[in-house]
Protein backbone atom coordinates (compact mmCIF):
# COMPACT_ATOMS: atom_id res chain seq x y z
CA UNK A 1 0.00 0.00 0.00
CA UNK A 2 1.17 3.49 -0.58
CA UNK A 3 2.76 5.74 2.09
CA UNK A 4 1.11 8.86 3.42
CA UNK A 5 2.57 11.67 5.05
CA UNK A 6 0.88 13.61 7.40
CA UNK A 7 1.72 17.31 7.54
CA UNK A 8 2.01 19.69 10.54
CA UNK A 9 -1.59 20.89 9.70
CA UNK A 10 -3.08 17.95 9.60
CA UNK A 11 -3.19 17.45 5.76
CA UNK A 12 -1.85 13.93 4.13
CA UNK A 13 -0.35 13.62 1.06
CA UNK A 14 1.07 10.77 -0.86
CA UNK A 15 4.41 9.87 0.04
CA UNK A 16 7.06 11.01 -2.89
CA UNK A 17 10.63 9.73 -2.12
CA UNK A 18 12.06 11.91 -5.00
CA UNK A 19 11.13 14.95 -2.44
CA UNK A 20 13.91 13.82 -0.01
CA UNK A 21 16.06 13.18 -2.66
CA UNK A 22 15.88 16.47 -3.76
CA UNK A 23 16.11 17.94 -0.41
CA UNK A 24 19.07 15.73 0.31
CA UNK A 25 21.00 16.53 -2.86
CA UNK A 26 20.51 20.85 -2.07
CA UNK A 27 22.46 20.31 1.03
CA UNK A 28 25.60 18.93 -0.55
CA UNK A 29 24.69 15.20 -0.45
CA UNK A 30 25.89 12.83 -3.01
CA UNK A 31 22.84 11.51 -4.84
CA UNK A 32 23.47 7.77 -4.10
CA UNK A 33 23.39 8.97 0.01
CA UNK A 34 20.03 11.11 -0.56
CA UNK A 35 18.73 8.05 -2.97
CA UNK A 36 20.21 5.87 0.25
CA UNK A 37 17.73 7.84 2.90
CA UNK A 38 15.01 8.70 0.65
CA UNK A 39 14.65 4.97 0.60
CA UNK A 40 14.88 3.82 4.24
CA UNK A 41 12.34 5.98 4.88
CA UNK A 42 10.17 4.40 2.23
CA UNK A 43 10.97 1.29 3.58
CA UNK A 44 9.18 2.05 6.85
CA UNK A 45 6.31 0.04 7.75
CA UNK A 46 4.08 2.28 8.80
CA UNK A 47 1.76 3.66 6.41
CA UNK A 48 1.19 7.20 7.58
CA UNK A 49 4.44 9.06 8.12
CA UNK A 50 4.63 12.14 9.87
CA UNK A 51 6.53 15.39 8.25
CA UNK A 52 8.38 15.76 11.86
CA UNK A 53 9.60 12.08 11.79
CA UNK A 54 10.55 12.15 8.33
CA UNK A 55 12.31 15.46 8.84
CA UNK A 56 14.14 14.68 12.06
CA UNK A 57 15.64 11.03 10.08
CA UNK A 58 16.79 12.78 7.20
CA UNK A 59 18.45 15.30 9.30
CA UNK A 60 20.08 12.35 11.32
CA UNK A 61 21.37 10.50 8.48
CA UNK A 62 22.45 13.88 6.71
CA UNK A 63 24.94 14.41 10.22
CA UNK A 64 26.24 10.55 9.95
CA UNK A 65 28.17 11.89 7.10
CA UNK A 66 28.64 15.26 7.12
CA UNK A 67 27.64 17.15 10.11
CA UNK A 68 27.40 20.47 7.54
CA UNK A 69 24.30 19.37 5.55
CA UNK A 70 21.87 19.40 8.32
CA UNK A 71 23.45 23.40 9.18
CA UNK A 72 22.56 24.04 5.20
CA UNK A 73 19.11 22.52 5.67
CA UNK A 74 18.19 24.68 8.17
CA UNK A 75 19.89 27.96 6.39
CA UNK A 76 17.68 26.75 3.38
CA UNK A 77 14.68 26.21 5.85
CA UNK A 78 14.26 29.21 7.03
CA UNK A 79 15.67 31.63 4.43
CA UNK A 80 14.01 30.12 1.32
CA UNK A 81 10.88 28.20 2.08
CA UNK A 82 9.38 29.84 5.46
CA UNK A 83 9.88 33.18 3.89
CA UNK A 84 6.42 32.24 1.59
CA UNK A 85 4.78 32.24 4.72
CA UNK A 86 4.88 36.45 5.15
CA UNK A 87 4.54 37.30 1.89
Amino acid sequence: MAKIVIKKDGRKEPFIKEKIIVSAVKTGAPVEIARKIAEEIEEHPDENLKTIWIRKLVLDKLELHNPDWPKKWYNYDKNVKRIHKYL
